[in-house]
């Protein structure tokens, strides 16, 4: 799937959508997953599917990256199922330190 800022995705196997925050660079298709299936554009339809992959719940507010891809997902709605890049599991992106104000 071509992935851009601002795409908004939703998983076939739980309640899980997200939002595209960056996207890797250059014109090949990106490999989204929740719960070991392909994530669909929101609002495309569909059955919903048992999951294959096992892990964390997504939580809503949290920012999921694969730094090295260059991928960042926002999740607008958590589910049960766990973010991934093809079988690669997302990590939650850690809050920047502020600097002290002493």
């Amino acid at each position: 799937m071509q992935l851009q800022p601002g795409l908004r995705l939703e998983s076939a196997t739980c309640d899980t959508q997200v939002v595209v925050v960056r996207a890797p660079a250059g014109d090949g298709d990106v490999d989204v997953r929740c719960g070991g299936h392909p994530m669909r554009e929101l609002g495309t339809g569909g059955d919903r599917v048992p999951p294959t992959l096992e892990g964390d719940a997504t939580l809503l507010g949290k920012r999921y990256e694969e730094a090295e891809a260059g991928l960042e997902l926002l999740c607008t709605q958590g589910g049960d199922g766990v973010l991934s890049l093809g079988e690669v599991p997302l990590l939650v992106k850690g809050a920047k330190p502020l600097p002290s104000s002493d």
